[in-house]
């Protein structure tokens, strides 16, 4: 198998964590439900390729997110990994069934926007912060770390653009609650590198440095891969993609699928970065759900990689 050539770029990391959403933010806006015994087996190959931040599955109610309905059978069945495994949680009915089922680590889902927020969690912004901050305190009061994901950081399919005053507000008010790590997502694939700056100089002003930070991005346009770098040479050590670019989101209908984990892996190995991922197990990991799927994956390189891999 082709590995990329290495020629490294001034004011990048040596290593970058790999932070894996595929069983959780790429499966939930799969139309294909996986059984609990096939998500398994998803989640242990992704860990045996490397990956040692998994997010497993959400406590979210199924009649919104029936692809993950089956939370509780997953985690039965998975019983204790190495490495940061989180579970989404939306509310305390959806913290008791993590927490009852031995979460290691909770994240919860804010929204940049009015309008995100009404239609994903039916409340206001200020009215999700007051319920996160109470799961977070929750959480940690037994030893549970919690991950923030801020979403529409850079535009909203309903409100349009989104500056970043707008998105840093939000993002530190996940930071000041207790949430170690704050995620910050671009849902509909908009931002360029320059509004990527704009956010972590914002968040930076506010007191949240990149060691607290993660980037999330989707690739609509095609700049997911740009919007890293930079977001890597301002400082940014921890990176969310899905295997074989899974998923999207679910309340967003202009979403396409998140960063794919190789080519995310690709890139990264190319400059020099170490990821501690093994991209050949990881490829060979997203042909075999895509064909569970019944599709191909729409990493390119899985494509341009598949034809070595038999």
């Amino acid at each position: 198998m082709r590995s990329p050539q290495r020629a490294g770029l001034a004011g990048l990391p040596e290593r970058v964590g790999v932070y894996e959403v595929g069983p959780r933010d790429g499966l939930q806006n799969e139309s294909t439900v996986l059984s609990p015994v096939v998500k398994v087996d998803f989640i242990r190959r992704l860990i045996e390729a490397g990956l040692r931040a998994v997010e497993l599955t959400s406590f979210v109610s199924p009649r919104w997110v029936p692809q993950l309905a089956d939370a509780e059978q997953v985690m039965a069945s998975l019983g204790p990994l190495p490495g940061r495994h989180p579970v989404l949680v939306p509310n305390e009915r959806g913290l008791e069934r993590a927490l009852a089922c031995g979460a290691t680590e909770i994240a919860v889902f804010a929204s940049a926007t009015e309008s995100f927020a009404a239609r994903n969690l039916n409340c206001s912004i200020a009215e999700s912060l007051a319920t996160f901050a109470v799961l977070v305190a929750r959480a940690r009061d037994v030893g549970v770390p919690a991950r923030g994901y801020v979403s529409m950081c850079f535009g909203d399919p309903w409100e349009g653009d989104v500056t970043a005053a707008q998105a840093a507000a939000v993002a530190a008010e996940l930071a000041a609650m207790g949430c170690d790590e704050v995620s910050l997502g671009d849902t509909i694939g908009v931002a360029t590198p320059g509004q990527v700056v704009d956010l972590l100089e914002a968040l930076d002003v506010l007191g949240v440095g990149t060691d607290r930070l993660a980037v999330h991005f989707h690739d609509t346009y095609g700049q997911a891969l740009a919007n890293t770098i930079v977001a890597l040479q301002h400082g940014v050590t921890t990176v969310d993609s899905s295997a074989g670019g899974l998923g999207g989101c679910p309340f967003a209908g202009s979403a396409t699928g998140n960063l794919a984990t190789e080519d995310l892996v690709w890139q990264l190995h190319g400059l020099g970065i170490d990821t501690g991922v093994d991209l050949e197990s990881l490829c060979r990991t997203s042909m075999w759900i895509a064909a569970l799927l019944g599709r191909p994956s729409p990493s390119r390189t899985v494509q341009a990689l598949s034809p070595t891999l038999g």
